[in-house]
């Protein structure tokens, strides 16, 4: 049954604003919260300690550690893991000399987990710097009640077929304004390229466009921008999916990617759309393994999604085009007009670890 009101009451319910009873800061302690990647390679852990002054560098936090059986990085006989701050940003809720530290993590060798791909993305990075390769990701998401429906559809159906929903305004068409403002505002206080943000396609459904970012921070500040969504949604108590297809919305609607925009100094430069042309033809030769990348799964939560249908590509062929977002690969048409720019690759997931992508789009154009 297809209904076209939702079912919600909105506005969400609103958050505690005074969360810290009228407490400031401290004047000079420094609260470091440390994040990173589990066992799963798309969950966020953390945990916070006091520090008696606010560093300087990155380098100089300590190197801390956690308990990695609880994470899915570890056995419980030899369970501790070591976090090693890799950047730091300031804390958007804790203010003050207050910061998040995204960390690599390290087994008991000091050797990468499983799920640090961070390290292989700074080594790929460094080979290509002379490029100067530069991102802006595109991070869909949809937002689900605590039951796990999505939010603002009927419980007992359907909103009315998507059309009225992408870049909506009004009641009926758009739900979650607040936790997108709210979120927008923290990327912005934590110091993040964040770009911009609008209403998806699918009811519930929003992104946030994080970039340009050159190399390496291209991945820590779309994770540290997932953080803040997850905490912002918190506080009005939603959930937010980076499921690139939930079973509820395979159905008529639009999936969830992470759009990848790429561009090298050269595709910058007038001329530079042989150089984009160059690079497509290089992603054709590596698809099938970039497929296997391009989400934490081994490329199966992709399956659901690029079916060739709802704007998408078919993850059995490879194509390329000028304005076409059923291409794999997609040359926007101003860049077109203008003969330099930038290239989307529209394949990655929503779920996708943006240092795994990040790292693939510069090996298969620059490095190979």
């Amino acid at each position: 049954m297809s209904q076209s009101a939702f079912n919600v009451h909105l506005p969400l319910g609103t958050p505690t604003v005074d969360q810290f009873l009228g407490i400031p800061p401290h004047p000079t302690k420094c609260q470091a919260t440390y994040i990173w990647i589990d066992g799963t390679g798309e969950n966020l852990r953390n945990k916070t300690r006091t520090l008696n002054t606010r560093p300087v560098k990155v380098e100089d936090y300590p190197i801390w550690n956690y308990d990695g059986s609880s994470c899915g990085q570890a056995q419980g006989r030899d369970s501790d893991r070591y976090l090693k701050p890799a950047a730091v940003f300031p804390d958007p809720f804790l203010g003050g000399h207050n910061v998040l530290l995204l960390c690599d993590t390290y087994d008991h060798m000091m050797k990468p987990t499983a799920t640090n791909h961070r390290a292989k993305c700074k080594e790929i990075m460094d080979k290509a710097a002379a490029h100067k390769p530069m991102f802006g990701m595109e991070q869909e998401y949809l937002m689900l009640d605590r039951d796990g429906y999505p939010l603002g559809w009927p419980k007992n159906g359907y909103p009315a077929p998507q059309g009225p929903y992408y870049c909506g305004v009004g009641a009926n068409k758009v739900v979650g304004r607040e936790i997108i403002e709210t979120h927008y505002r923290a990327c912005l206080a934590a110091g993040l390229e964040i770009a911009g943000t609008n209403a998806e396609v699918t009811p519930g459904q929003w992104e946030f466009q994080i970039g340009v970012c050159e190399g390496i921070a291209m991945g820590d500040q779309l994770w540290i921008a997932r953080f803040l969504l997850h905490r912002v949604a918190e506080q009005f108590g939603v959930i937010i999916s980076l499921d690139p297809k939930p079973q509820v919305t395979i159905g008529d609607w639009n999936g969830a990617g992470c759009h990848t925009n790429f561009s090298t100094e050269t595709m910058r430069k007038p001329g530079g759309i042989a150089a984009i042309n160059a690079a497509c033809e290089k992603l054709s030769k590596t698809h099938k393994e970039d497929m296997k990348l391009y989400d934490p799964n081994g490329g199966r939560d992709n399956l659901r999604r690029l079916t060739g249908r709802h704007e998408t590509s078919s993850v059995d062929l490879f194509t390329y085009g000028v304005a076409n977002r059923g291409c794999s690969v997609r040359i926007p048409r101003q860049v077109h007009a203008d003969q330099m720019g930038y290239l989307e690759d529209r394949r990655p997931s929503s779920n996708v670890d943006p240092y795994v992508v990040t790292a693939s789009i510069t090996r298969s154009t620059l490095l190979m």
